[in-house]
């Protein structure tokens, strides 16, 4: 039987502020035994558009997820903002717990913040496998594009990371579960609290789903905790093979 225990962190990033933020999540995990740890996207800094300000260049927020995933012998995931070759990136970091990573780079920059002004688009979809899960990993506005998302019998569950503000969290909880059901996945969708440094507020609103459309954590103050079992996911699949009658498509990138 695989399963797959993970814990979320509602984070209050401190803005632009690395360390500090560094400090809240070791001490909010620090007596918590998980597979995975998940955290919110860009949550080094804050979702900012001043990348030249807060992009990572020396690859030190990989070198710290690294070190955590060693303290904890288990798997830490978490976008952040990097330089690489002159261009800047929305990466989201998948670092498992031999120190050994993988990554996807946000394909759907939010145009309406400028982002994509400022960080270049990924090219690639990514599926990791950990623990015996076929994972896809997501960024907060690639919630908005189901194409990209379409499960092709090649993943069981997705993440997605976000800084998805109050003013439009309706469509952030909506669309998770659409996400969630369609793709008959199971799906973490991990957002941030508090406010940043543009005055945005963003309210609790991270969601756990099985593909029946239930929602499936277990809350602890800031944590969001869940525990997936593949044999239920695939019982669900056979009983219900809904996949099997997907449309055929290919995405050009």
């Amino acid at each position: 039987m695989s399963t797959l225990k993970i814990a979320g962190l509602n984070l209050d990033i401190s803005w632009k502020n690395k360390e500090e933020n560094f400090k809240k999540i070791e001490e909010a995990f620090r007596f918590l035994e998980a597979d995975l740890f998940l955290l919110p996207e860009m949550f080094p800094t804050g979702f900012c558009m001043e990348a030249e300000e807060v992009a990572d260049r020396n690859l030190e927020t990989l070198a710290w997820m690294k070190s955590f995933a060693k303290n904890k012998n288990s798997a830490v995931a978490g976008s952040v903002s990097v330089e690489e070759n002159g261009k800047f990136y929305n990466r989201f970091y998948f670092v498992f717990p031999d120190g050994s990573f993988e990554y996807y780079d946000k394909r759907h920059l939010f145009s309406y913040s400028g982002e994509d002004k400022i960080y270049t688009a990924g090219t690639e979809r990514k599926v990791i496998v950990y623990k015996g899960f076929k994972i896809l990993l997501q960024v907060c506005f690639d919630l908005r594009f189901p194409v990209f998302s379409r499960n092709q019998n090649d993943y069981d569950a997705v993440l997605y990371v976000a800084n998805w503000p109050k003013s439009r969290v309706e469509a952030w909880k909506s669309l998770l579960k659409a996400r969630s059901i369609e793709n008959q996945a199971f799906l973490f969708g991990l957002n941030r609290i508090g406010t940043d440094g543009y005055n945005l507020e963003y309210e609790e609103s991270s969601l756990v789903y099985f593909p029946d459309g239930r929602e499936t954590s277990e809350r602890d103050k800031n944590l969001i905790i869940t525990e997936w079992n593949l044999d239920e996911l695939k019982e669900f699949r056979n009983k219900f093979p809904f996949l099997n009658e997907k449309d055929e498509f290919e995405i050009k990138l």
